[in-house]
């Protein structure tokens, strides 16, 4: 399939068709990811709010790097760029221990909700 040459930039509808199609299951996924994120921080809050009921640190190093090796393993697995999936999670991993923080400095000045 190619664009038609008719210089107007007409694009041919087989190819409009196709590119639809396409655009939308990369709309489902980008959904289904969002989703899972969102289910991911909601477990990674109530790890937050456990380990400042403790006075837990709001990191865990060691996790840390099993959880990249981890994931540079499965990308490697999914041919996915194994260095982009380390920066998505480090990415993540940051996010997550600024909410941990939070929620520790939350509850030692006794305004942190009650986790789930």
């Amino acid at each position: 399939m190619t664009t038609s040459n008719t210089g107007s930039g007409d694009v041919d509808p087989a190819v409009r068709e196709e590119l639809a199609r396409l655009r939308d299951s990369i709309d489902n996924i980008d959904a289904a990811v969002v989703h899972m994120l969102a289910e991911r921080f909601k477990a990674t809050q109530q790890v937050g709010h456990l380990k400042a009921r403790h006075q837990l640190p709001p990191a865990d190093s060691d996790r840390e790097a099993r959880q990249i090796e981890r994931l540079r393993t499965l990308a490697e697995n999914a041919k996915l760029d194994p260095a982009f999936a380390e920066k998505f999670l480090n990415f993540i991993i940051a996010e997550v221990i600024r909410h941990h923080e939070r929620i520790a400095e939350d509850t030692v000045n006794g305004s942190a909700p009650l986790a789930n």
